[in-house]
Order: C-alpha cells, then structure tokens, then sequence
C-alpha cells in the first residue's frame, strides 16, 4: 500500500504562488507517506490500525469473557479494580507486555455471565518505579458519570448492556449530503426550561424543527466527556466517552439513527487539538510521566486554554486518535467531523498572538507544525479511504493553503473549511459602523474572498458569538428592546424594523455568496435574544423554542425567512455552483485564482446606492442595504435574457416585512450590457430588503 511520491507540478498546477514553498509541501507528504507505509507494514493498514478501540480498553469476547488493556509503560504494576472485586487492589494483577502494554482476561463467572457487572464502576490501580500507587479512568473508557453533588471527578463505568437493551439501528446513513446547510447544535442547551437538555428531547423536539427549517446536515458539540459544562465540550477527559449528563450511549444512537431516517447527515465536533489537563479523570500523567500521550514540557501545553497537546509524532498516540475517529463512524454511526482548532494543531505558535495576512511565508517554514499537520492527512486520508461519503471541516483561522485539497495532491485532506473571516465582520460592522458607512465592496470581497478549489463554509455566527461572552447578531442589531418590543401588539419600532430587516438580509447573502456550504447555530435562525453566559448557570445555556412558537411575537418572522432561505437554496443548489468571480479582482487577491465559470458574478457594488447585485446557479440576487433610499426602476445586469419572476422576498408580511413589493411581477430583460452583463432588468427595491428572481 505505497502511496505515489509528490510531482512538484501537481502543486504548482493548483496554485502558481505556492512555488517557494514547493519543497516543504513535498517534504510534509514524503513525512505522510512513511507513516502509512508504517501503519500498513506493522498494523496491516489503515481497517487494522483504526480498530484499537476493539483491542484496548475493556472488550467483551464471544464467551462473555472481558479483555482489558491499557497503554501504561512507565508502571511497574498495574491491577483491575472495581465494584466488582471489592476494589481489591491485588486481586487482578495485569501482564505488560514490550510495548509497555498492560493486559487481563476476566473469564465468565460459572453461570456463563460477565465478571464485571454492566454499568458498574471500574478503575486501573498502578504502581509506579518510586513505589507510589496511582488510580486512573481506563483511557478507552466508553462511559464515565459524574455526581456533582459528591465531587466533579468523573468515574468510568463497563457499558454491556444485555442485548434487549442494546439500540439496534434502522436506517442507513444517507447518502453523501451536498449543498451542506448544517445546523449547529449542543444538545444539553437545546431545552427551553433551565437544565440540561436530553438526548431523547433533543430527538423527539429538535431533529422535527432542523428538517422542517430545510438544513440537510447537523453538527454536534459537546458530546465526547468533558470536564466543565460551560467549556461547551472542549476540556476533553474521555475521548471515547458520549457525554453521560444528556443520557445513555443508546440514547445517542437512537438520536443519530432518528436523523438518518430523516435523510439528515450528523456530524460530530471532534476535539483532537488539545485535551484536559485533568489528571484524576482525564489523560494527563496517565502512567505518572509527564509525556504518555502528550510532549513533555512546554511542548505539551497550551498557555491559552490551559490543557494539554498531544504528540501527532508517537504511534500509540497515533492509534488512540486514530481508532478514536472510528470509532465514532462506527459505534455511533456519526457521518463525519468538524475538526475543533485545527489551527492551534498546524503551527507551533498554536495560532496565540498571531495575526496570519494572507502571505504565504507565515503557513510554511519553522512556524508549521509538521506532526500536526502530518496527522490531520492522516485523519483525512484514513476517513476517506474507509468511508468515501465521510464529511470533514476544518475550524482553521489561519486560510492555510492545500487545507482543502485531497491529501494525494499535497493537500490537507478536509473536504471544507470554516469561513471564519465572515462572522468576524459582520460583528465589526455592526459594533463600529453606523448603517450608511456600511463598505458593500468590502462585505463582497469579504464573502468571497476564499481560496478557488476548495470548499469553504459560511457563517454569520456560531457558537462562538452565541456563546462565549459576545453576542449574537440579533442582540447587536435589536439589543434591550428584544424583550419589550418584540409583540405584533407594540407598535414597530425603528430598532426592531431595522433589526429584523437586517437579521434577514445578513443571512440571505451570507448563505448565497458566502461559500460552498452555510452554517447556523441553534436558535440563531429566529434571532435568539440571550448568549449563554459563562458559569454554571443554565438560565441562559437554553433554547427558548417558546419565543418562535408563540404567534403573537415577531421571531416567528425569522424563523420563516430561515426556513424559506434554505428551501430555496434546497431547490436551485446554489451553493454547489462555482464561486463567484468579480469583473475587475486582481487575481493575486490572497492567492485566490478565479473560477473561469460564468455562473456566479457579482456585477455591482454600489457604495452610495448601498446596492449589492451578483448572480449564482441561474438565480438573480439584489440586495439594498440602505438605510433610508428606496428605488423604482432599479436597472441591474443580468447575463440571461428572458422573463424573470421573483422567488424570494424578504418584504413578505410572513417574514416581517411591510409588502411593499408585488410578488407576482413579471420582469423583461432588455438587451442592452448593463455592469459588464449583456442585458438588463428594472426592479423596486425598497431600503432594507432583498430579492431573489428566477427565469
């Protein structure tokens, strides 16, 4: 299973700036090459070595015997302890192998059951080379509950439920989604009443409401075990634990099973950046070193967010995420991964006190972290060869080039990445400018400004915004009078008027120009009032779906526009048509190359007027971002002759507009080059709407 050495000329065919840099992409791939000649030649590839989970940790053999191993070198003792021997710490000796790999075999007791109960507590108990006994949670753990009344130490427990238990799944994965609109999620907030939310709510309240909103895949947070609710997921303890506090494993897979069935994709956030540096339940000092799964020192640890980073270069680590990122595919039928801070992953400055321009010296040379990078090709180039419809997407701030490029052609492997560049401005717009010096030249280059060739995902705001002390676009836009003026019994205010306008048509060109892929966090769609605060306190960390239910409160308004926005885009596929190019962008803009396809366009972008105009997937989009102008007879290019008719409107009553637009006009091109396009139409456009119109 050798794979090809890299031509120079596969690079430079992909993108002509990238010559300097030539030898370190060829050099990071011969490092990926060795690696997976490695894992074939000692491990039988890639199906052999991503199944660690069924050789270590606790396993249950055909004849209810139990299987226990653990990666613990430095230990000169290690013991199996539990409910089930009294917590004898003597009793269950384990033998170490050369590896450093500890193992016992727990026969069945004479009725032919189990030896360790199922759901009961279990421990490695270990003595170290100066004598002292350590205990840990077994590092493949598949489940640990946490009794915060007692202590917030997790403790792990053997998951064997009897087979009239176990959830049998029903549905096949659907097929490979495309024109991705991923909904968000964090299942423990997506409750209205203050408490953690459940993964039975969640399947019986939410998946209903995803697929009625037109989103075709959904994207998880917080699931594998962490230490702090409020870390939304991202202080890992146990990697191949579904976090207990929203319910059972079988719960989880009845909720992933329910969403197949539904035709929607679930993706699972997966955190390989970094893990908790808790000790007492979590990986760190595991076998009492300092640098079992983790580099030692410094190396190992992140000064921002106060945790651990793995070592990409060790193969036991290798397994371990590895087998982790199967396992997921496999126990839990998840359809593919949104890498969690895979910038912090690819540069040895973890991304901290860096500000990446766009020159390509700052993503090669000493700062790269080739062990980071060389394992997410490995992550992406495993995933794919053993799921072809796996989905990855990569959380990177940095535009790092290749990042969305198959792994066989220099790249990275990721099949999207984040357009983390697009939330960030729409937040600067609405903390620092005030509506009439809106730059709609700059929101265009903003919303396409993306590397040609690889997919990006749009966003007007995720979790981070909605979560992690900022606040959400809604809450910039409408603020305070969210909770009072928000009733269809209250007169429109000017703040609301402008809000919901805005919230709309923010959300429209995001979607439409933005990317290759659209995301929402949950709740946002209907401009959810709070962000969650940080802290325990689940007064925030909840969905008020009350708010959008109830008929006389104007998020409704929202929620329709959202839903209308992805059925539309459902229909005519824009975001699996090519990116958009402009008529005068310099080409060498952040080594973008421009698509030579004459489907997408953005034809104007007026600064006084405030008018965006731009076609894409044979679909006409105008937007009037002014605050106060209106226009009649709007004269906007359009490359297609023909009659034109509209199909979305952000003035509908339904979506809280003022109907000041007549949906069933009839629009005639005139033959004439209008904005570089070779015929024109004349529309009404009032201030603060869009329109969208289709042959």
């Amino acid at each position: 299973m050798t794979t090809k050495p890299l031509d120079p000329q596969t690079i430079l065919d992909i993108d002509g700036y990238l010559k300097p840099d030539v030898p370190a992409i060829i050099q990071r791939h011969n490092t990926f090459r060795k690696w997976k000649e490695t894992i074939a030649k000692h491990e039988g590839g890639y199906d052999n070595f991503t199944k660690g989970y069924l050789k270590f940790g606790l396993n249950v053999g055909p004849k209810n015997e139990v299987v226990y191993r653990e990666w613990a070198p430095n230990a000169t003792e290690a013991y199996l302890i539990g409910d089930f021997n009294d917590w004898n710490r003597t009793s269950h000796p384990m033998k170490k192998n050369e590896f450093g790999v500890w193992e016992i075999i727990l026969p069945p007791l004479p009725s032919g059951a189990c030896a360790i109960p199922h759901d009961s507590k279990i421990k490695i108990s270990m003595i170290l080379p100066n004598g002292t006994r350590i205990e840990r949670l077994p590092a493949w753990i598949k489940r640990v509950t946490q009794d915060l009344s007692v202590s917030p130490v997790y403790e792990a427990r053997f998951w064997n439920p009897p087979a009239s238990e176990k959830y049998v799944f029903k549905n096949a994965r659907p097929p490979k989604a495309t024109n991705i609109r991923i909904y968000e999620a964090h299942v423990g907030i997506s409750t209205t009443e203050p408490r953690v939310g459940t993964y039975k709510e969640f399947t019986k309240n939410v998946l209903p409401r995803i697929k009625d909103l037109g989103y075709n895949v959904i994207q998880l947070m917080a699931i594998m075990e962490h230490a702090y609710y409020a870390s939304f997921g991202y202080q890992v303890t146990s990697f191949f634990a579904a976090t207990s506090r929203c319910g059972t494993p079988e719960d989880l897979k009845e909720l992933i099973d329910t969403a197949h069935g539904m035709g929607l994709t679930v993706l699972l956030d997966i955190v390989h950046s970094h893990a908790c540096k808790n000790v007492l339940d979590g990986l760190n000092e595991f076998d009492g070193t300092d640098h079992l799964y983790f580099h030692e020192g410094g190396k190992g640890r992140h000064e921002l967010w106060d945790s651990r980073l793995f070592n990409y270069g060790h193969h036991e680590v290798l397994r371990f995420l590895l087998s982790n990122l199967r396992f997921w595919m496999e126990e839990y039928q998840f359809d593919g991964f949104r890498f969690d801070g895979v910038t912090s992953m690819m540069y040895k400055h973890h991304g901290i006190g860096t500000g990446f321009s766009g020159g390509y010296h700052e993503y090669f040379g000493d700062a790269a972290d080739e062990e980071g990078i060389v394992y997410l090709m490995l992550a992406n180039d495993s995933m794919h060869t053993l799921y072809p419809n796996v989905i990855t997407i990569a959380e990177d701030v940095s535009g790092m080039p290749l990042l969305g490029k198959p792994v066989d052609v220099g790249g990275v492997g990721f099949d999207y990445r984040l357009s983390m560049a697009i939330p960030d401005m729409w937040i600067k717009l609405l903390k620092h400018k005030s509506d009439d010096q809106w730059d709609i030249g700059n929101i265009a280059h903003t919303l396409t400004n993306r590397r040609y060739g690889e997919k990006s995902v749009a966003y007007c705001e995720s979790h981070d915004q909605a979560l992690v002390g900022d606040k959400t676009l809604a809450f910039w836009l409408m603020d305070k009078e969210m909770y009072t003026n928000m009733s269809d019994l209250t007169p429109l205010t000017p703040i609301i008027a402008r809000g919901i306008a805005l919230h709309k048509m923010i959300r429209l060109v995001t979607h439409s120009l933005g990317g290759e892929g659209y995301l929402n966090f949950e709740g946002n769609e209907f401009g959810h009032p709070e962000a969650k605060g940080n802290g325990n306190s689940f007064h925030y960390a909840r969905r008020q779906w009350n708010i959008v239910d109830d008929d006389l409160l104007r998020y409704k308004y929202l929620n329709n526009f959202d839903k209308a926005m992805n059925h539309l885009a459902a229909q005519y596929g824009w975001l699996d048509s090519p990116p958009v190019r402009f008529p005068e962008t310099d080409d060498k803009q952040s080594g973008s190359q421009q698509s030579p396809s004459p489907q997408a366009y953005v034809s104007l972008k007026h600064e006084v007027d405030k008018v965006l105009v731009f076609e894409r997937a044979g679909l006409l989009f105008v937007f009037n971002f002014h605050p106060t102008n209106s226009f009649t007879d709007y004269r906007v290019g359009v490359e297609e002759p023909g009659e034109y008719k509209i199909v979305l409107s952000s003035d509908e009553k339904r979506f809280g507009g003022f109907d000041n637009i007549q949906l069933d006009s009839t629009f005639f091109t005139t033959p004439m080059a209008w904005n570089n396009r070779k015929n024109f139409v004349q529309v009404y456009i009032p201030s603060r709407t869009c329109i969208v119109l289709a042959k």
